[in-house]
């Protein structure tokens, strides 16, 4: 009797288990190619766009995005770019939970304005709020990787979208 009951725990335990990795891949979309570094400090800074467009090649985000040879479109405006400029940065001090490929963070509730993962609360930049409408605020995965060019900025990755936007620490 032990051993059937044994064998329909397992049974059980299977079954949610598929049924969770099948929502995860309904949701996620399939796993996505995660940048192993950031992007390089722009040498050459482009002039900041009112209206920014971000597809690049057929079938590419129209957001600012990395390549899956590790090229970040949509990084290139440098540090003259008054979009980035804070009067305080790092006002809440520095995030210190890692950076790049081996540090995915899931994203556990809020919005653009104010959201958090592991007890870190962000918001993301006012000029980068319309690249993040297909964020799914309480179930995406994010990398974070130090911005070299805008001082107490930093770029979240959307691992489901490829897709980027420059993040504030907020604090814990």
């Amino acid at each position: 009797m032990k051993m059937k009951k044994l064998i329909s725990l397992l049974a059980v335990c299977f079954l949610f288990s598929a049924l969770a990795f099948a929502k995860h891949q309904e949701v996620g979309g399939g796993p996505k190619n995660i940048p192993a570094h950031g992007p390089a400090p722009v040498r050459h800074p482009h002039p900041a766009r009112q209206n920014r467009h971000f597809d690049d090649k057929e079938d590419h985000p129209d957001a600012p995005h990395v390549h899956s040879n590790s090229k970040w479109i949509g990084h290139d405006t440098g540090r003259g770019d008054i979009h980035y400029n804070l009067d305080h940065p790092w006002e809440h001090g520095h995030f210190t939970g890692g950076f790049g490929r081996g540090h995915v963070w899931h994203l556990a509730g809020g919005g653009p304005n104010r959201f958090w993962f592991g007890g870190f609360y962000f918001s993301v930049a006012l000029y980068d709020i319309g690249f993040c409408n297909d964020w799914l605020w309480d179930r995406d995965d994010v990398v974070i990787y130090e911005d070299p060019d805008h001082d107490g900025w930093y770029l979240a990755y959307n691992v489901r979208l490829g897709t980027y936007v420059h993040v504030q620490y907020l604090g814990t």
